[in-house]
């Protein structure tokens, strides 16, 4: 073979291995950031933008994408010590026309930390509808979707300010009594009269407590390589004490039941997400709500645990979006009748 033609061909082929060893090197010594990389790369993929909105000085972020339509604009609220980007895989099956908008929880990434007061369910109730008026989200009713804390959230935002929701998602949410304690549950309990705040399964500190804390909340068991594990413990652990101060006023007497103690006051069409294999809240919740709420429709998932938009992203969208179009339906149907 000619020399100048394997010059040629390790030329071509240096200059591939730089950047495969580049990645290579990045996902063994910097793993964290890789992780906020492929978020990035996600919203940009998907369309959503980063924006900030702010009230009397406190900061909200949040990603958006489209504009408010025919459709009802959609708030989701993500779950305790997550963010705005937990629901990446759900927006990805959402139609491109339909307005949606992930907020940042008080605290949580982007949006403003100040002091327990916030961290309260009804803290954080106040805070949502602050950001909702912020950005002018209620001058039409909006879809509210909320999972886990999130959800807690979501439920007595709609039993405070029914006049802002169309309808309401409550995924696998917070805040309920429920007839049979999970796995996570009876933890706690067993932690009532501890003064041990730092072994919090939802808290892990090593890679090791990472991956015990994706088990209790998957049914699915995701193969997650070492380095990632270490990533993800290396951009929580920074703010694990936020996170456990957020819990205890979580667990505490004002919120621990706020959702239980609000839901008769809720008035606007409810749907009810639930994986069967929830261990850290337990399905039996979703009979709570619909003994209350007897016109709300529960959609329970087989093989699926507590985290359903990381488990069953696709299904969580085509439930949501079947829910939202059938009220939108029956609206119009009944306005005709009116007519």
């Amino acid at each position: 073979m000619d020399l100048d033609v394997m010059n040629m061909f390790v030329i071509a082929g240096g200059t591939l291995a730089i950047p495969i060893l580049a990645f290579v090197a990045s996902f063994l010594l910097w793993p964290a950031a890789l992780i906020k990389i492929y978020y990035w790369y996600w919203r940009r993929r998907l369309g959503l933008q980063v924006d900030y909105a702010e009230h009397d000085g406190y900061r909200f972020c949040y990603t958006h994408r489209g504009k408010p339509g025919s459709r009802p604009s959609i708030l989701m609220l993500h779950g305790f010590s997550a963010h705005k980007d937990m629901w990446l895989g759900v927006v990805k099956f959402f139609p491109t026309n339909v307005h949606l908008v992930c907020v940042d929880m008080p605290g949580h990434e982007g949006t403003t930390r100040t002091s327990a007061v916030d961290y309260s369910i009804d803290g954080q109730v106040r805070r949502v509808h602050q950001f909702v008026q912020s950005i002018k989200l209620n001058k039409k009713p909006f879809h509210l979707v909320g999972t886990s804390m999130g959800g807690c959230v979501a439920g007595v935002y709609a039993a405070r300010y029914p006049s802002d929701l169309s309808s309401l998602t409550l995924i696998c949410p917070a805040g309920l009594k429920y007839p049979k304690e999970s796995e996570f549950v009876t933890h706690l309990r067993g932690m009532e009269n501890s003064t041990d705040v730092q072994n919090i399964p939802l808290i892990p500190s090593t890679p090791e407590e990472m991956e015990d804390m994706l088990k209790l909340c998957s049914f699915v068991r995701f193969k997650i390589p070492h380095q990632i594990l270490q990533g993800l413990v290396k951009v929580r652990i920074p703010h694990n004490n936020f996170y456990r101060e957020v819990f205890m006023e979580l667990v505490g007497e004002k919120s621990r039941h706020c959702l239980h103690d609000n839901m008769h006051l809720i008035s606007t069409p409810l749907q009810v997400i639930w994986g069967k294999q929830d261990q850290v809240l337990d399905v039996s919740g979703a009979s709570v709500l619909a003994d209350t709420l007897p016109g709300c429709q529960v959609d329970l998932l087989d093989n699926c645990g507590h985290s359903v938009v990381m488990e069953r992203p696709r299904k969580a969208a085509h439930l949501i979006m079947d829910f939202i179009t059938r009220q939108q339906n029956s609206g119009s149907a009944s306005s005709k009748k009116l007519s």
